[in-house]
């Protein structure tokens, strides 16, 4: 087995997040890792807010949806954004902004994961919340929020949470996603 496969195997899907802040040395490695994602014509078209003090958390956590309250434990809490004319937009309508966001927050998945944290991506936030709690622009698209610490107590979820957090996971046999040669539906 490759090393980024056992990397990918390792990966947490828990909703237990310990309390527990994350040192500035784990902080700026997760940076690092975003850092050097792939992108477009190299434009790094990523922004990522970093909360990590009471008040900033405190801010961040208003705009959890009810399904992701798990995650206000956190003692980091990243938010993803962009915008178009940061990156490659082709003549022919396709923009890369978000496909290169969403490398950078892949990068900062597998460092977590090789730090033994828990790092999950969330959808279920309010970006109008953040966007308004951080004065961040209209013209930015806050497509991410990603929640990230040590493996906390399952026990102090609720019973679906605990049962979603330990499910075994579950991926399409491979000729579902995969196409040789021609598309098949």
């Amino acid at each position: 087995m490759t090393q980024i496969i056992k990397i990918l195997n390792a990966r947490k899907a828990s909703r237990a997040i310990s309390l527990e802040p994350l040192s500035e040395q784990v902080i700026e490695k997760l940076m690092n890792a975003a850092q050097l994602s792939a992108s477009c014509f190299n434009n790094q078209p990523w922004r990522f807010l970093l909360l990590t003090d009471k008040e900033a958390l405190d801010k961040g956590r208003k705009a959890l949806s009810g399904g992701n309250l798990w995650a206000a434990k956190a003692p980091l809490l990243i938010v993803g954004f962009s915008k178009p004319d940061l990156d490659c937009r082709l003549k022919d309508g396709r923009n890369y902004y978000l496909f290169d966001l969403g490398m950078a927050v892949q990068n900062i998945l597998l460092q977590a994961t090789e730090l033994n944290l828990i790092a999950r991506p969330m959808a279920g936030f309010k970006p109008d919340v953040i966007r308004h709690e951080f004065g961040i622009p209209q013209e930015y698209d806050i497509s991410v929020m990603i929640a990230v610490g040590f493996e906390g107590n399952i026990a102090e979820l609720d019973e679906k949470l605990q049962e979603t957090s330990t499910a075994p996971r579950s991926r399409n046999n491979l000729e579902k996603n995969f196409f040789r040669n021609r598309f098949d539906v």
